[in-house]
């Protein structure tokens, strides 16, 4: 029996979402996303969680769960930076942005700074190649970036 619950308004968002799913079990993916809205991340008693909600075993959601990159297996920082690595973003200066991101925060990517605020990810490509190099923020896309521009971001989360 697992200990994570979703909040009474997740618990309606699950049910809103199941009830457009043939089959309880195809409901994996906006499970564990609600479970990650819900926390921040997945942790492995969510996992049981899920996996009695979709009848399922613990070690089949976590096969899923550790095979899609975007969901968080561990706590990461209250502001998650996600800079796309793909090549346009990269022509356009993604790995200038990397260096300032390390250079004033201290991070690489995978880490989380000291103080628990940011954590940075780099991603595959987010969709926004016209607005090269980008970042998205806690999900909002941030494009056309420039070290100064992304300085203005990070200061405005202080």
């Amino acid at each position: 029996m697992s200990k994570f619950k979703y909040t009474e308004e997740k618990e309606k968002e699950f049910q809103n979402i199941a009830s457009k799913y043939p089959k309880i079990d195809a409901m994996m993916l906006p499970a564990l996303w609600l479970v990650q809205e819900q926390e921040g991340w997945v942790s492995p008693d969510a996992m049981v969680f899920v996996a009695d909600k979709l009848n399922k075993t613990p070690i089949e959601v976590y096969e899923f769960a550790t095979f899609y990159t975007m969901f968080n297996l561990k706590p990461i920082g209250t502001y998650h930076i996600e800079l796309c690595k793909t090549l346009s973003c990269m022509i356009m200066g993604a790995q200038d942005l990397r260096r300032f991101i390390k250079d004033t925060i201290g991070i690489e990517p995978g880490q989380t700074s000291s103080d628990g605020k940011f954590h940075l990810s780099e991603v595959e490509c987010q969709g926004a190649c016209g607005g090269a190099p980008m970042i998205a923020l806690n999900h909002t896309y941030h494009e056309n970036l420039t070290v100064d521009k992304l300085k203005n971001i990070l200061e405005e989360c202080k």
